[in-house]
């Protein structure tokens, strides 16, 4: 027996080429030349013997650019009140809300307020459960591995997300304040129950592919839908509590005196606390270089209510994007921000800036690429959402500096980012701005018809 198994493994190592024989594969005298490249001088070895015990950004720090970057500027939304979205991807919801709290607390006197972020994002995974469903259903016919079928079934729900996730979930369910249902330790560690509930859910569109292929008509399949839903609800029930249908909210002034004794739903207090024009006058503004400038773009699938909308968007140059937010800045209009926030970030300092660490001269290679290489080969994206509050505008109008404030707690410059004109330039990507502060010609574009890009485009990238 021993034999014929090893006559058998020398037949096939006949077919196969030896290691390093095949075509475009390392071969001895590749690797001989390669490895003779390493010179290994003292200056390798200090190198070496650093990295063996502190990591790259540590050592890659340039010392000069040590200095904190100046804080002051010319034009900041008053604001208060940091929040902190912890071990979870909600940065997109907690973004979308402090630009709507800005305005209420401006209004009303609030000293201290928050929206609730956790009965939102109820609603959202709930949501993001009825579209996933739906959609395997409406792509039933389809073969497993049609690549819209696959999206489906890699992405069945998540935590992050993007401003017209805020929108059609504000517009639809309302919104309470963060008394009426706090935080829980699931919906600031939202890890293990979306591993879950991921999991619950492709075993739910398998069942309802299964069913169609069986010859279940789609009455059948809705009605399995809701009960898969239901399951979906009492999980969400279990993990972030039950959201309030009423209640009763106590306002208080600066010095903590009760002003009213409030009794809402949650469409109620939208109605008095969230009655912002931001969401019924905004376009949202894109700097993707990779795609052509002054056209619409609308991402199939990038939505988080089933009948709600995609995120559409027009593509523009970076300097007219800048003029937008200005206007608005001056105005005292915060704006819902989001750009790939890992890039150059000295967590420390809270500030982002290309200065800020020489890779280049640690390990001895070079970074060449611009935003829309970068883009295509999806080296960069945009990752995380930010509320921008203030710029600052030099005498001959151009910018050096802007600041958002984040979701990160106090951590940073007192919870906030500090970024340079050039970093801006580099890794911001998404703007939403109010009507009001847009050229009229931009807004004209917004008559064309979208053109419809597929979910698994790089510019899908949920906000976290």
């Amino acid at each position: 027996m021993m034999k014929r198994i090893v006559i058998a493994a020398l037949a096939l190592a006949s077919l196969v080429p030896a290691f390093g024989q095949e075509k475009g594969a390392i071969t001895p005298d590749m690797l001989s030349r390669i490895s003779a490249k390493y010179e290994g001088t003292a200056s390798d070895k200090a190198i070496k013997n650093a990295l063996a015990g502190t990591s790259i950004a540590t050592l890659a720090i340039n010392s000069e650019n040590a200095a904190m970057i100046d804080t002051h500027f010319t034009d900041q939304v008053k604001s208060k009140g940091i929040t902190d979205q912890k071990s979870s991807g909600r940065c997109w919801l907690f973004t979308g809300l402090n630009v709507l709290r800005a305005k209420s607390m401006e209004e009303f006197e609030l000293p201290e307020f928050q929206f609730s972020q956790n009965y939102c994002f109820f609603y959202d995974q709930l949501e993001k459960a009825n579209l996933f469903l739906q959609g395997v259903i409406d792509t039933r016919k389809m073969p497993m591995d049609e690549r819209k079928v696959d999206h489906l079934f890699a992405n069945p729900v998540s935590d992050g997300g993007t401003f017209t996730g805020v929108v059609d979930l504000v517009n639809k369910y309302g919104v309470v304040p963060s008394e009426a249902m706090p935080e829980t330790f699931c919906s600031n560690n939202t890890s293990q129950m979306a591993m879950l509930l991921g999991r619950k859910l492709r075993e739910d569109g398998l069942r309802l592919r299964g069913a169609a292929a069986d010859g279940a008509n789609e009455k059948t399949l809705a009605a399995m839908k809701e009960e898969q839903l239901a399951e979906i609800y009492r999980v969400l029930c279990l993990c972030l509590g039950v959201p309030p249908q009423e209640f009763t909210w106590t306002r208080c002034d600066k010095d903590g005196k009760i002003v009213a004794m409030e009794k809402h739903t949650p469409i109620s207090f939208r109605d008095k606390y969230a009655a912002n024009e931001l969401f019924d006058g905004y376009v949202m503004l894109m700097n993707d270089p990779s795609r052509e400038y002054g056209k619409i773009y609308d991402i199939d699938y990038d939505r988080h209510v089933y009948e709600g909308h995609n995120w559409l968007y027009v593509n523009l140059p970076i300097e007219d994007i800048k003029k937008m937010a200005i206007a608005s800045i001056k105005a005292g209009d915060a704006m819902y921000f989001s750009c790939d926030v890992g890039k150059f970030l000295d967590r420390t300092k809270g500030t982002l800036d290309l200065a800020n660490f020489d890779y280049s001269s640690l390990l001895g290679i070079d970074f060449t690429m611009d935003k829309r290489e970068r883009i295509i080969t999806h080296a960069s994206g945009s990752s995380h959402a930010m509320t921008l509050v203030a710029v600052n505008v030099l005498e001959d109008g151009s910018t050096d500096k802007w600041m958002v404030e984040n979701s990160w707690g106090m951590t940073g410059y007192k919870g906030h980012l500090i970024m340079t004109d050039e970093w801006f330039d580099e890794y911001m990507f998404r703007l939403v701005v109010k009507t009001k502060y847009v050229p009229s010609d931009i807004l004209g574009m917004f008559r064309q018809k979208p053109v419809l890009l597929p979910a698994w485009d790089p510019m899908f990238m949920p906000e976290e």
